[in-house]
């Protein structure tokens, strides 16, 4: 992962980001082996390593996590690199992991309601001298952050879909984070917009990026068939010259950004890294 994260800095991509989760999901309660390294052990290392690209959780749990812990270790990391970090949060939704480790996973709506009071305190401790809330699950009082962090405000993100969730992210959050080819991201961008429009937030004052499975392919009928399995709606294939029109189309919807994930690139970190080069020498080199 550092070697990775060193090359990312070194061919001129944007940012570095690491899942905050504790073993592979599975959809469901069962397990699979697979090793996991922990998301705020790992990340200020790579801060660390690294001297340009931004750094960042995809996405942290407050299911999982207190706010007040998500609020200092993003500060520290802030500092630890510079002016770099990104806290992007989540409601939390990972089954296994939940009933593994006996934290409990709420039903939809009170997991939601935990989440809209954990970002007002985490954006109260990063940006107040002190922090008083007095809420349904938490209560903070007169509670310092010291020291600030390096960005005024440090970014938050949010990853999420469920209207009442783009809501509160519209409200509270400065970028916003979905999946899915470009349909799937289309829809979900209609969704946003419409909170936006909501809570009368105009949608181009925040940044938005979109994460997908990325698959280079020989020809269109290898695309084709990658695309009709089970993660074909979360991802994108085709040739190379075809990749460059889908980020395109990305970006006539709005996107900033595109996020790259590693986790379907291959089972060591040899192919995923050969993988990635194949992606950076066919894809970004002509997109940038």
């Amino acid at each position: 992962m550092f070697d990775t994260a060193r090359w990312a800095e070194d061919e001129g991509w944007h940012g570095v980001w690491y899942a905050d989760h504790y073993m592979p999901n599975t959809g469901d309660e069962s397990f699979t082996a697979g090793d996991t390294h922990e998301c705020w052990a790992m990340l200020p290392a790579i801060a660390a390593l690294t001297e340009r690209v931004r750094v960042g959780t995809l996405v942290c749990p407050t299911s999982i996590h207190h706010p007040a812990l998500l609020a200092n270790r993003a500060a520290s990391i802030d500092h630890i690199s510079n002016g770099r970090m990104v806290l992007g949060m989540g409601a939390g939704w990972q089954i296994n992991e939940h009933r593994a480790y006996g934290i409990e996973l709420e039903a939809p709506k009170q997991r939601v309601d935990r989440f809209e009071e954990a970002i007002q305190i985490v954006r109260s401790l990063m940006g107040q001298d002190r922090t008083t809330f007095d809420g349904d699950v938490y209560t903070i009082t007169d509670a310092p952050s010291d020291p600030a962090p390096i960005q005024s405000p440090l970014p938050i993100l949010v990853g999420t879909g469920s209207p009442r969730m783009l809501r509160i992210t519209a409200r509270f959050a400065d970028e916003w984070n979905t999946w899915g080819g470009p349909s799937m991201a289309a829809g979900a961008r209609d969704k946003f917009n419409a909170a936006c429009e909501s809570v009368d937030r105009d949608p181009a004052s925040m940044w938005t990026s979109v994460q997908a499975l990325v698959f280079v392919t020989d020809d269109d009928a290898e695309a084709e068939k990658i695309l009709a399995g089970g993660m074909g709606t979360r991802s994108i294939a085709g040739t190379p010259d075809r990749l460059v029109e889908i980020i395109g189309e990305y970006a006539e919807l709005g996107f900033d950004e595109f996020i790259v994930p590693d986790f379907n690139l291959g089972g060591t970190p040899e192919a995923r890294r050969e993988a990635l080069e194949r992606i950076n020498e066919t894809l970004v080199t002509q997109i940038s």
